[in-house]
């Protein structure tokens, strides 16, 4: 018998051996499985601050799950991508039996981080190996966040596939488990050996350009980075895992007829306050005891909605562009949280009336033209318009930085910030950020820095597909994740990429 026991508070400082007392007693011994199901913070009363367990114990070893069913493996699939969507997408066909050829545009994660700290310290860009391309994806430089607010049968199974890589097994019972972007690479470099042990391959440096067949696809049209060279590569399956930057791909597959349309998105800034006055507001005065303090918080205060999104606690302001002569921000905590700042997206809903036209591309030229003007802001070499939260509200510009110092990697020019966003985003970026602040103290602080321009929240297109998991216009042709418009962050896209890989099983594993 498996008892669960839920709702046990636990003073800060306490833990594991505490929770196995508690089933120790129960059981009136030892238990042979035990289990920690959840662990959340009770911060509500910053007087009686407390974790909060649920936990599964059992006197009895417990069986295994039994294994996934398997095929004969000879289905060819080509999975486009290797971020959490492509790389979850074929760990699944691994373990069905399939081997399945992951094609990077990027690079592996190991030159990949010395790309990406190159750019950060010259301005160097590779469009090709960056922040948002790679392997890893774009979450690779983030926070490693694994909170997800979606209910798939496949969460659980991605967290335990996280920690069974190397991740810190708290991941698996956290309410917000994180990996931090310092050990994410090691636990994506892992996933790539597993792949590859098992029969599968990854090609870098090899660029996706187009599909072959119209109405059912038969092979891909791929371009060795290094080479120069295009070749075809024959596929009995496409999956096109290939993230919400990938913006050359979203113009082929339009221009081969794809279905596709266009979504809501989010566009605003990244605003960074002082770590410790996050921390004080969020938990009083036991802030100290207690890990790096993150926040969610959304505004109603204007005519359209303005929310924060992935929030770094104790982090940093990152340079994420992907396109020559455009300034893209996002934000990223190592494991530990522990650096002088805490960031967070503060996005603004993009509405339909505010593109230039309404065909399905429309989002992705309003974003490139906001990182074009936040480049110029910026006076070139990548850096960042930045302006203090006080100023940004007195509609004046800032002079001197005050108490919160960026963390922009590429360095900052003081800039005036309502010359980003149509009028009505900057509106409604200042009202948020007062009535946020009088639910959140200090988050309007008036030497917050907020740091232009922030774009990259999700995909602006949708690669519409069926019920089976196929485009609408080419069989055998998968979208998936995040930059098919079908997930949001981490798990969700993981999770996505699995259900993929079952869609393909069903079809093809009978061969």
């Amino acid at each position: 018998m498996i008892y669960r026991l839920d709702n046990i508070k636990i003073d800060i400082g306490g833990g594991e051996r505490e929770l196995r007392e508690i089933a120790r007693n129960k059981l009136r011994g030892e238990p042979s499985y035990f289990r920690i199901v959840r662990k959340s913070l009770d911060a509500r009363d910053k007087g009686n601050i407390h974790w909060v367990y649920s936990v599964e114990f059992s006197s009895d070893e417990q069986p295994k799950e039994p294994p996934l069913e398997k095929c004969d493996g000879r289905a060819k699939i080509l999975i486009i991508g290797s971020g959490p969507a492509g790389l979850f997408c074929a760990l699944r066909l691994i373990d069905r039996g399939f081997r399945p050829i992951v094609i990077e545009r990027g690079e592996c994660v190991e030159r990949r981080a010395e790309t990406v700290n190159r750019f950060f310290a010259s301005g160097e860009l590779n469009e090709e190996s960056n922040v948002q391309f790679g392997e890893g994806g774009a979450g690779t430089f983030s926070d490693g966040k694994l909170n997800t607010g979606t209910k798939s049968a496949y969460n659980r199974e991605v967290l335990r596939k996280f920690a069974l890589f190397g991740a810190p097994e708290e991941v698996e019972y956290l309410n917000k488990p994180h990996i931090g972007s310092d050990k994410l690479k090691a636990v994506v470099a892992a996933m790539r050996k597993y792949i590859t042990a098992n029969g599968g391959q990854v090609r870098f440096s090899t660029r996706f350009e187009r599909v072959i067949g119209r109405d059912k696809v038969r092979a891909a049209v791929l371009t060795d980075l290094l080479t120069g060279e295009e070749y075809e590569e024959s596929a009995d399956a496409v999956v096109l895992a290939i993230g919400h930057s990938a913006r050359d791909t979203f113009e082929a597959l339009e221009a081969q007829g794809a279905a596709m349309e266009g979504r809501e998105f989010a566009v605003g800034v990244r605003i960074e306050h002082l770590r410790e006055n996050v921390d004080a507001s969020q938990y009083g005065k036991m802030h100290a005891l207690l890990p790096a303090a993150d926040y969610k918080a959304v505004s109603h205060a204007g005519d359209r909605t303005a929310f924060t999104f992935c929030m770094c606690p104790g982090g940093y302001v990152v340079a994420a562009a992907s396109e020559r002569g455009g300034v893209v921000t996002n934000g990223m905590s190592d494991y530990a949280r522990n650096a002088r700042n805490s960031n967070s997206g503060l996005l603004v809903n993009i509405r339909k009336s505010d593109l230039a036209s309404d065909d399905v591309l429309a989002g992705v030229r309003f974003q490139r033209e906001i990182e074009r003007k936040a480049y110029l802001l910026g006076g070139g070499e990548y850096k960042a318009p930045v302006q203090l939260v006080g100023d940004f509200l007195a509609d004046r510009p800032s002079k001197r930085f005050g108490s919160v110092l960026p963390t922009y990697s590429r360095g900052t020019v003081f800039a005036e910030l309502k010359g980003l966003f149509p009028q009505a985003v900057t509106h409604s970026l200042a009202l948020a950020i007062t009535d946020i602040g009088r639910r959140n103290r200090g988050f309007d602080h008036p030497d917050a820095v907020l740091t232009g321009a922030e774009t990259r929240f999700t995909s602006p297109v949708r690669i519409l597909r069926g019920p089976t998991g196929e485009s609408l216009t080419a069989e055998n042709l998968y979208p998936c994740g995040e930059g098919a418009g079908y997930s949001g962050g981490i798990t969700s896209s993981a999770a996505d990429g699995m259900r993929i890989a079952d869609f393909i099983f069903r079809k093809f594993g009978g061969r």
